[in-house]
């Protein structure tokens, strides 16, 4: 009896250390990198091209963070964009606005900021982004005369929205395209916000220069020129941009939350 228990102990004793030995690690499963297609082929071919121009609709996709920092005499204005969602932050020494998918909201010590933060949140971010913010779904595209300045001709392309797209559905852009290069030269804009009734009055920006920021080309510098009846006119304002960043990592949805502190307003 005390050698079949002796045996049996042995054999318990084997199977355990042999399942020891057999038994692997598990090994650690990367997260996978998810698959962005290629949108290339649903725009017009002369809007591709100027995508492609700015580094490619598909890189530009391929992104999930917009960082840039628009110059101020003030102080500089910090804004960061979830480019999936369009949620946004924008920093600055006297205040913090952000957007959070639903609502604005502000933080600030005064009424330092008076203009609508509804408005404001993402106003700079279309201005920075073209033109591949004109890749964004329910857009209409019309080819549209060309934009002739100092003697050269800008062909051009208008830009509109289906019914219930975004806070300005109305609004109308026209991107001209320098014909060599493709690269965005002058854009075209309407605003609606407020009346959100059509205009016919358009404002003109001029892109001048550009940064390579992670593979994309986007603007150093504009330059809001006067234009009335088809004639460009004199520069009457320069925003330049600085410190600008594209990455893929997704930002923290809680960057974009409102505060909890009683000093931040929904709007």
């Amino acid at each position: 009896m005390k050698k079949t228990l002796a045996l049996l102990f042995i054999i318990i004793l084997l199977a355990s250390c042999n399942s020891k030995v057999n038994k692997e690690p598990e090994a650690k499963k990367e997260p996978k990198e998810e698959i962005i297609p290629d949108r290339s082929a649903d725009f017009p071919e002369d809007i591709t091209a100027v995508f492609k121009a700015h580094g490619g609709i598909l890189a530009f996709d391929q992104m999930n963070t917009l960082v840039f920092e628009k110059v101020n005499p003030e102080g500089n204005e910090k804004h960061i964009t979830d480019l999936k969602t369009r949620r946004a932050r924008i920093e600055t020494d006297k205040f913090v606005l952000g957007f959070d998918g639903k609502e604005a909201w502000i933080v600030q010590d005064s009424t330092y900021f008076e203009r609508d933060p509804r408005f404001y949140h993402n106003l700079m971010f279309y201005f920075y982004t073209m033109p591949f913010v004109l890749g964004d779904q329910g857009i209409s595209y019309q080819k549209s005369d060309d934009l002739k300045v100092d003697g050269i001709s800008y062909p051009g392309y208008k830009i509109s929205y289906g019914d219930g797209v975004g806070d300005s559905p109305k609004d109308n852009y026209f991107l001209y395209y320098d014909k060599a290069s493709k690269k965005m030269k002058f854009l075209g804009y309407t605003v609606t916000f407020f009346s959100k009734e059509t205009s016919e009055k358009i404002s003109l920006v001029e892109y001048t220069d550009w940064n390579d920021v992670n593979g994309l080309l986007l603007p150093k510098t504009l330059k809001w020129r006067e234009y009335k009846d088809g004639l460009v006119g004199n520069v009457k304002k320069e925003v330049n941009f600085i410190n600008a960043k594209a990455s893929k990592q997704k930002p923290s949805a809680s960057l974009f939350e409102k505060p909890k502190e009683e000093k931040a307003e929904n709007l």
